[in-house]
Protein backbone atom coordinates (compact mmCIF):
# COMPACT_ATOMS: atom_id res chain seq x y z
CA UNK A 1 0.00 0.00 0.00
CA UNK A 2 1.58 3.20 -1.35
CA UNK A 3 2.53 6.11 1.50
CA UNK A 4 0.16 8.77 1.49
CA UNK A 5 2.89 11.16 2.76
CA UNK A 6 5.07 9.67 0.25
CA UNK A 7 2.78 10.32 -2.87
CA UNK A 8 1.51 13.68 -1.15
CA UNK A 9 5.63 14.72 -1.60
CA UNK A 10 5.36 13.62 -5.53
CA UNK A 11 2.22 15.18 -6.20
CA UNK A 12 4.06 18.72 -4.51
CA UNK A 13 7.12 17.77 -6.40
CA UNK A 14 5.59 16.97 -9.59
CA UNK A 15 3.47 20.29 -9.00
CA UNK A 16 6.35 22.48 -8.58
CA UNK A 17 8.57 21.20 -11.71
CA UNK A 18 5.60 21.66 -13.83
CA UNK A 19 4.26 24.79 -12.93
CA UNK A 20 7.49 26.65 -12.34
CA UNK A 21 8.95 25.57 -15.57
CA UNK A 22 6.26 24.94 -17.68
CA UNK A 23 3.65 27.83 -16.11
CA UNK A 24 1.25 27.15 -14.37
CA UNK A 25 -1.45 28.56 -16.09
CA UNK A 26 -0.41 25.75 -18.88
CA UNK A 27 0.04 22.88 -16.61
CA UNK A 28 -2.89 21.22 -15.84
CA UNK A 29 -3.87 18.78 -12.93
CA UNK A 30 -4.21 16.11 -15.50
CA UNK A 31 -0.45 16.55 -16.53
CA UNK A 32 0.47 17.20 -12.63
CA UNK A 33 -0.95 13.32 -11.95
CA UNK A 34 0.82 11.67 -14.87
CA UNK A 35 3.96 13.26 -13.91
CA UNK A 36 4.00 12.60 -10.39
CA UNK A 37 2.21 8.90 -11.20
CA UNK A 38 -0.78 9.18 -9.88
CA UNK A 39 -4.42 9.27 -10.80
CA UNK A 40 -6.05 12.44 -10.72
CA UNK A 41 -8.43 11.27 -7.82
CA UNK A 42 -5.52 10.61 -6.38
CA UNK A 43 -4.32 14.35 -6.91
CA UNK A 44 -7.87 15.70 -5.79
CA UNK A 45 -8.02 13.25 -2.71
CA UNK A 46 -4.94 15.08 -1.29
CA UNK A 47 -5.80 18.48 -2.30
CA UNK A 48 -8.90 18.89 -3.52
CA UNK A 49 -7.93 21.31 -6.58
CA UNK A 50 -5.35 23.09 -8.59
CA UNK A 51 -5.67 26.20 -6.59
CA UNK A 52 -4.97 24.41 -3.38
CA UNK A 53 -1.77 22.28 -4.54
CA UNK A 54 -0.77 25.32 -5.82
CA UNK A 55 -0.97 27.37 -2.39
CA UNK A 56 0.68 23.82 -1.08
CA UNK A 57 3.96 24.12 -3.29
CA UNK A 58 4.31 28.36 -2.41
CA UNK A 59 3.46 27.06 1.40
CA UNK A 60 6.51 24.05 1.69
CA UNK A 61 8.60 26.96 -0.88
CA UNK A 62 8.45 29.57 1.53
CA UNK A 63 8.85 27.10 4.81
CA UNK A 64 12.22 26.11 3.07
CA UNK A 65 13.28 29.30 2.17
CA UNK A 66 12.85 30.33 5.40
CA UNK A 67 15.06 27.44 6.94
CA UNK A 68 18.18 28.43 3.94
CA UNK A 69 18.04 31.83 5.39
CA UNK A 70 17.72 31.08 9.27
CA UNK A 71 20.88 28.49 8.52
CA UNK A 72 22.70 31.26 6.98
CA UNK A 73 21.75 33.77 9.60
CA UNK A 74 23.21 31.41 12.14
CA UNK A 75 26.58 30.58 9.83
CA UNK A 76 27.46 34.02 10.76
CA UNK A 77 28.00 36.13 13.68
CA UNK A 78 28.74 39.90 12.33
CA UNK A 79 25.91 42.29 12.18
CA UNK A 80 27.01 43.79 8.46
CA UNK A 81 27.20 39.46 7.02
CA UNK A 82 24.10 38.73 8.76
CA UNK A 83 22.45 41.47 6.76
CA UNK A 84 23.97 39.74 3.55
CA UNK A 85 22.86 36.16 3.98
CA UNK A 86 20.14 37.06 1.95
CA UNK A 87 22.59 36.44 -0.96
CA UNK A 88 23.87 33.29 0.44
CA UNK A 89 20.71 31.64 1.19
CA UNK A 90 19.44 32.11 -2.43
CA UNK A 91 22.03 30.22 -3.31
CA UNK A 92 21.68 27.49 -1.05
CA UNK A 93 18.05 27.30 -1.57
CA UNK A 94 18.61 26.92 -5.45
CA UNK A 95 21.22 24.23 -5.16
CA UNK A 96 18.96 22.84 -3.05
CA UNK A 97 15.40 22.75 -4.48
CA UNK A 98 16.82 22.26 -8.02
CA UNK A 99 16.50 24.61 -10.75
CA UNK A 100 13.50 26.57 -11.37
CA UNK A 101 13.31 29.24 -14.04
CA UNK A 102 13.28 31.90 -11.61
CA UNK A 103 11.41 32.74 -8.13
CA UNK A 104 7.70 30.78 -7.89
CA UNK A 105 6.32 33.41 -5.60
CA UNK A 106 7.38 36.04 -8.40
CA UNK A 107 5.75 34.08 -11.54
CA UNK A 108 2.63 33.03 -9.15
CA UNK A 109 2.33 36.81 -8.94
CA UNK A 110 2.98 37.58 -12.42
CA UNK A 111 0.39 34.81 -14.08
CA UNK A 112 -2.00 35.16 -11.66
CA UNK A 113 -4.61 37.71 -11.33
CA UNK A 114 -4.83 40.08 -8.18
CA UNK A 115 -7.61 39.38 -6.18
CA UNK A 116 -10.50 42.30 -6.47
CA UNK A 117 -11.10 44.91 -3.65
CA UNK A 118 -12.56 43.36 -0.74
CA UNK A 119 -11.76 39.96 -1.54
CA UNK A 120 -9.57 37.60 -0.53
CA UNK A 121 -7.20 34.62 -2.22
CA UNK A 122 -5.09 32.47 -0.07
CA UNK A 123 -2.59 32.19 -2.66
CA UNK A 124 -1.98 35.85 -2.64
CA UNK A 125 -1.66 35.68 1.00
CA UNK A 126 1.34 33.60 0.60
CA UNK A 127 3.02 36.03 -1.82
CA UNK A 128 2.38 39.10 0.29
CA UNK A 129 3.56 36.90 3.33
CA UNK A 130 7.14 36.29 1.29
CA UNK A 131 7.20 39.81 0.28
CA UNK A 132 6.97 41.11 4.10
CA UNK A 133 9.19 38.37 5.29
CA UNK A 134 11.93 39.85 2.98
CA UNK A 135 11.20 43.41 3.84
CA UNK A 136 11.13 43.21 7.66
CA UNK A 137 13.93 41.23 7.96
CA UNK A 138 15.89 43.09 5.80
CA UNK A 139 15.04 46.39 8.02
CA UNK A 140 15.65 43.99 11.28
CA UNK A 141 19.22 43.50 10.27
CA UNK A 142 20.22 46.46 8.94
CA UNK A 143 19.27 47.90 12.34
CA UNK A 144 21.02 45.45 14.07
CA UNK A 145 24.34 46.27 11.48
CA UNK A 146 23.60 49.84 12.65
CA UNK A 147 23.03 51.56 8.89
CA UNK A 148 21.97 54.99 9.01
CA UNK A 149 18.74 54.12 7.30
CA UNK A 150 17.84 50.83 8.35
CA UNK A 151 13.97 51.34 5.92
CA UNK A 152 16.53 52.93 2.74
CA UNK A 153 18.95 49.98 3.17
CA UNK A 154 16.20 47.26 3.19
CA UNK A 155 14.77 48.81 -0.05
CA UNK A 156 18.00 49.04 -1.75
CA UNK A 157 18.96 45.75 -0.11
CA UNK A 158 15.42 44.35 -1.79
CA UNK A 159 16.23 45.98 -5.35
CA UNK A 160 19.34 43.85 -5.31
CA UNK A 161 17.14 40.53 -4.01
CA UNK A 162 14.73 41.29 -6.98
CA UNK A 163 17.00 41.49 -9.13
CA UNK A 164 19.03 38.44 -8.92
CA UNK A 165 15.61 36.75 -9.10
CA UNK A 166 14.98 38.63 -12.28
CA UNK A 167 18.55 38.05 -13.59
CA UNK A 168 17.81 33.98 -12.99
CA UNK A 169 15.04 34.52 -15.46
CA UNK A 170 16.84 36.47 -17.95
CA UNK A 171 19.79 34.07 -17.78
CA UNK A 172 21.88 37.84 -17.48
CA UNK A 173 24.41 38.69 -15.96
CA UNK A 174 25.85 35.71 -15.59
CA UNK A 175 26.32 35.07 -11.65
CA UNK A 176 23.73 37.36 -10.59
CA UNK A 177 23.72 36.09 -6.65
CA UNK A 178 27.69 36.90 -6.41
CA UNK A 179 27.46 40.19 -8.10
CA UNK A 180 24.41 41.77 -6.00
CA UNK A 181 25.86 40.55 -2.82
CA UNK A 182 29.50 42.28 -4.31
CA UNK A 183 27.29 45.19 -4.78
CA UNK A 184 25.30 44.89 -1.39
CA UNK A 185 28.85 45.02 0.45
CA UNK A 186 29.57 48.67 -1.40
CA UNK A 187 25.89 49.98 -0.35
CA UNK A 188 26.43 48.93 3.17
CA UNK A 189 29.94 49.73 3.54
CA UNK A 190 28.60 53.44 2.51
CA UNK A 191 26.18 53.04 4.98
CA UNK A 192 27.75 52.38 8.16
CA UNK A 193 30.74 54.30 7.42
CA UNK A 194 33.00 50.79 6.71
CA UNK A 195 34.54 52.14 3.29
Amino acid sequence: MANPQHTRNRILDAGERLFFNEGIATTGVDRVASEAQVAIVTLYKHFGSKDNLLREVLSRRLQTWTQHWDEALSAVESPQERLLTVFDAIQTFRDSTGATQWCCFLATASERPAPEEGTSDSIFVLIDQDTHQVQTRLEDLAREARCADPVAMASMLLLLYNGVLSSLLRGAPSDPITRARRTAQLVLDSSTGSA
